[in-house]
């Protein structure tokens, strides 16, 4: 990994090999970061994405493997009893065993770069914390 910051904006290269949500935490806690957002795209070859489930309060996860170009990758930063907390979602291209085009995309639990991750984080300027909303059942911000 290797990063430069210029004002409040992060340009963050993340090399082969290395997981991009892993890595992003990595960079927020050395730069002290309690809030924000980013975007990014990238190659990689392993990627775990998951789909909320609001009956099962749970999530279902499907794993990518191959040459998987990261089409889109966005999220958010924020603080959860003083840890880093990554919510992503991203949309990943691949050719299928059929020589098809495909895309798969959902909530971004993480992923391995293949080649080169390029990342450009938005620092907010203050703390974005997290707290449980009764009506949807799951933590949200506390803004």
């Amino acid at each position: 990994m290797k990063y430069k910051k210029m004002n409040d904006t992060i340009y963050l290269q993340i090399d082969k090999d290395e997981f991009v949500i892993e890595t992003i935490k990595t960079v927020c806690k050395m730069e002290h970061i309690q809030g924000g957002y980013f975007q990014g795209i990238g190659a990689c070859d392993k990627a775990m994405l998951a789909t909320w489930i609001p009956q099962k309060k749970d999530f279902s996860y499907h794993i990518l493997h191959g040459m998987l170009e990261m089409v889109s990758l966005m999220g958010n930063i924020s603080i959860d009893a003083g840890n880093v907390c990554i919510h992503s979602h991203a949309l990943f291209s691949y050719i299928d065993s059929n020589g098809n085009s495909k895309v798969s995309a959902g909530h971004l639990e993480d992923a391995k770069i293949s080649y080169t991750g390029e990342i450009i984080v938005a620092v907010a300027k203050n703390k974005i914390g997290k707290v449980f909303d009764e009506k949807s059942g799951i933590d949200v911000w506390d803004l």
